[in-house]
């Protein structure tokens, strides 16, 4: 962990929570859009969070989902007209490659889903990219005690339930560290639970692009 803390530095904002399953989910609430922002939820699903988060933003602002699946994101745009929201789109791309410019977002979000890539580092460096100077990003996401077997790394189950793609914190550090960030901000992290016969734990983060 020494060499680690030479390359990013990581600080606790709270007490590490005490939950037994897969807790991703709060990273709308501490994000906290504000009127006039540009919004990216990573791994958007329904759309949710996008379209909560299109209250805050109002009209002068955007909210934007992103999915790497089609038949999300068409759920999604049926939810937002269903809603008639007119400052919301969703759009279709993996999140190792986002279709945004340079310096486009005011505040990045993600639940639960940068586990799933194969190249932590690369979405980290997106979202690096995509943040404006000041911007800001809170991820909540599943990290593992240790690394995990073969058998669970080439399970499509584990995938699928979100603990498959989980690699140990101080890789998940190093990859965010790659990404360009410099400091880390632990707002919750669980304490290691069971999940398909492995030890993992959950953990919200907040970083800055300085």
């Amino acid at each position: 962990m020494q060499e680690l803390k030479e390359t990013i530095n990581v600080r606790y904002a709270g007490e590490a929570s005490c939950c037994s399953n897969l807790s991703c989910g709060g990273a709308l609430d501490y994000a906290g859009p504000k009127s006039g922002e540009v919004f990216i939820d990573l791994g958007s699903g329904r759309g949710n969070d996008v379209l909560r988060a299109s209250r805050s933003v109002g009209k002068e602002g955007q909210a934007i989902g992103v999915d790497f699946t089609k038949e999300m994101v068409e759920v999604a745009e049926i939810n937002r007209k269903k809603l008639m929201i007119e400052n919301v789109k969703f759009v279709e791309s993996q999140i190792e490659a986002l279709p945004f410019a340079n310096d486009f977002a005011d505040v990045i979000i993600s639940n639960c889903t940068i586990n799933h890539s194969p190249d932590k580092s690369k979405v980290y460096s997106e979202v690096y990219r995509v943040l404006k100077p000041g911007g800001r990003a809170v991820i909540s996401d599943v990290l593992s005690e240790g690394k995990l077997p073969d058998e669970v790394v080439n399970d499509p189950e584990a995938w699928a339930g979100c603990y498959g793609g989980a690699i140990p914190k101080e890789e998940y550090y190093e990859a965010i560290s790659k990404g360009g960030f410099t400091d880390v901000e632990v707002l919750e992290e669980s304490s290691p639970y069971e999940k398909g016969g492995v030890m993992v734990k959950s953990i919200t983060i907040r970083l800055s692009k300085l």
